[in-house]
């Protein structure tokens, strides 16, 4: 393609690099193709023209971009840059000839008989697809009343400048546009229904939303993603107010029995696997119960096996629990020097079954068995865990209003409004202040209106039901419009001497959910190299105890837990070093007795506690030529 427009520039009057003159070279236009410069051109604005009417009659690529640039500087020449390069991200626009749009009634009409199709449009110059750099010379209006003489473009549909996720939050004009980002990003997290073949996938981990539900207050998009097919979240009824300080700092209130009765449950897959290898020599692995006798290497205990089956695989639905096989295997000695004393002492194996992970357990879903291309039979076995919501666990509206659950209650102990009606979530009214995120009260009263007249608003970014006609209908039902409720304390049946906002908001499961994050460590394993903790809750590390927690004990003068945390009970170590020259001493094994190379006999040597961390790093300054001295005070 780049050859083809090339030649077509060349048609147009574009002079190349050798044969141009000076006086072009100084005041024309350079042109550029695929940010290759290949000539220029005297009258870069007329060519731009003449490219522009060729792409819209369909005489070249409609995805080609032709953009010119106009530098600020004096003396600076134009460039006119073409692209056909792959990879451009192409928004459609509707185009505009002197104030006239080129979408009339007409072809409206046509499309919606199905009698013009999106290629015809693009084709018959009544769409034209802009990249990147040429926005920068398009005036785009957003809608047909706001079309001028001086537009270039008119956007088709004015929610259409939203990606895929953010064009799902409803109201979102009315947000703080850091909070459309934060839920852009949060809707890929949520919890849904990833697929009707949920039950066979063999993801390594997946989670499902049990009762998904169709969101009351929904956008055009919804639809067209295929969300009302497959949700991602549940309705529930929302009051704003604070509970005993249970939902301070972005915490939730939820009610228990709306818990009991399946609100946010879900479920959990994690996938395992294992296959039986074929070695060099015939040898290979075994799936079978290890047995315990000197011929098994690495046997863990008849506990860890006890619901294996004569074939080594789990049954169908076991109970597991962290360190559980789910899939015994055992496999022949794997270096040289085993096979040598494999010859002298007969043959053995090593355990190397598939246990569930430490910190996770469930119930064992399913089990698949296959064979690969080279013979080898292959398990998969799935592990499936009910989550129900917990403290601790991570909630979100659709306008980026995060939290986690603080405290579960029970429905009778909950505030109740007028009608009886008792909230599914509670959150504070601190939320919204600094925020602004005011889309969430809009979709609280949308969502009300929508459950009493029994079909969705729509609550489509620039295009929505308005919120003024929401609160109208709401009156007609008996409400306040501003969707404030006298509501009363469960507990002490007093009402509130404020009225309440309450509503229905969609609210998404997200999977940061505490039985994943949960974890401590009392002994364990240490690095080969500092001798400290291993980090991270998979190896069963140790906790990271930062400069500010150090900061903490210090102003609480428990400098001692300190260093019981930070040396006792991490990577203490005793050296020996010279009491005179400092260094590190070394034990001689002929005169069973600590010397220092640099003085020898004559030294006297000292045992100092420190980390083994600091020891390291004096051995690698030793490395750099730096001799690092540690002066041993006088022993009292």
């Amino acid at each position: 393609m780049e050859q083809r427009i090339t030649e077509k520039l060349f048609e147009l009057g574009v002079s190349d690099l050798v044969t141009t003159n000076n006086l072009i070279k100084k005041d024309g236009t350079r042109i550029f193709v695929d940010g290759k410069l290949i000539g220029f051109h005297k009258d870069g604005e007329k060519l731009v023209q003449e490219l522009r009417t060729l792409r819209r009659s369909s005489k070249i690529h409609p995805h080609i971009g032709i953009s010119i640039h106009k530098p600020e500087l004096k003396g600076a020449t134009q460039r006119l840059y073409v692209n056909c390069n792959a990879g451009r991200v192409l928004r459609p626009l509707v185009i505009i000839n002197e104030g006239k749009s080129f979408l009339t009634q007409e072809v409206i009409e046509k499309i919606s008989k199905k009698l013009i199709s999106w290629t015809d449009l693009v084709r018959m110059g009544t769409i034209e697809l802009i990249d990147a750099n040429e926005e920068e010379n398009s005036f785009v209006a957003m809608t047909r009343a706001d079309v001028l003489s001086t537009h270039t473009h008119l956007e088709i549909f004015s929610a259409s400048i939203l990606g895929a996720s953010a064009s799902l939050i409803p109201y979102a004009e009315h947000n703080q546009s850091p909070r459309n980002t934060y839920q852009s990003a949060m809707a890929k997290q949520s919890l849904g229904f990833p697929s009707p073949t949920y039950h066979f996938n063999t993801a390594v981990r997946e989670h499902v939303l049990v009762y998904p539900q169709n969101p009351l207050v929904h956008t055009r998009a919804t639809s067209l993603l295929n969300l009302d097919k497959r949700p991602t979240g549940q309705n529930c009824v929302v009051a704003i107010m604070s509970f005993e300080g249970y939902n301070i700092e972005d915490a939730i209130v939820m009610n228990k029995s709306s818990v009991q009765r399946g609100l946010a449950r879900s479920f959990f897959y994690r996938l395992y696997d294992g296959q039986a290898k074929q070695y060099l020599g015939g040898m290979h692995d075994n799936f079978e119960i290890p047995t315990a006798d000197e011929n098994t290497r690495g046997y863990r205990g008849e506990k860890h096996y006890r619901l294996l089956e004569s074939d080594g695989v789990i049954m169908h639905e076991s109970v597991v629990t962290g360190g559980d096989v789910i899939l015994g295997r055992t496999s022949p000695p794997r270096f040289m020097e085993e096979y040598k004393r494999f010859e002298v002492k007969g043959p053995y194996r090593r355990d190397t079954s598939i246990a569930v992970r430490s910190s996770e357990f469930g119930v064992v879903d399913s089990v698949f068995m296959t064979e690969n291309e080279d013979g080898e039979k292959l398990y998969k076995i799935r592990v499936r865990d009910m989550r129900i919501p917990e403290i601790g666990d991570k909630f979100a509206s659709r306008h980026g209003q995060k939290g986690v659950v603080g405290l579960l209650v029970d429905q009778e102990n909950m505030p109740y409004s007028e009608d009886g009606i008792v909230p599914d979530i509670i959150i504070n009214p601190h939320a919204f202040p600094s925020r602004m995120t005011v889309g969430q009260f809009i979709e609280s009263i949308g969502g009300k209106t929508a459950s009493y007249r029994g079909t969705p608003v729509d609550g489509t970014t620039f295009a929505a039901e308005d919120i003024t006609d929401l609160g109208v209908e709401l009156e007609k039902y008996g409400f306040k419009k501003s969707g404030c409720e006298v509501m009363y304390d469960g507990r002490t049946g007093k009402k509130f001497k404020t009225d309440i906002f309450i509503g229905v908001v969609y609210y998404q499961k997200l999977h940061h959910m505490v039985s994943d994050k949960m974890h401590a460590r009392a002994r364990g394993q240490i690095q080969m190299l500092t001798k400290q903790p291993t980090e991270g809750r998979a190896r069963g590390g140790g906790l990271r105890f930062g400069e500010m927690e150090r900061d903490c004990l210090i102003a609480y003068g428990a400098s001692m837990v300190l260093k019981d945390r930070l040396l006792d009970e991490s990577d203490r170590t005793n050296i020996n070093v010279c009491d005179k020259c400092g260094l590190i001493a070394f034990y001689d094994n002929q005169q069973r007795k600590y010397l220092c190379k640099v003085d020898g006999d004559s030294s006297t040597i000292s045992t100092v506690t420190i980390a083994y961390a600091f020891k390291l790093l004096l051995q690698e300054m030793m490395s750099l030529n730096i001799a690092p001295r540690l002066i041993t005070s006088e022993k009292v």
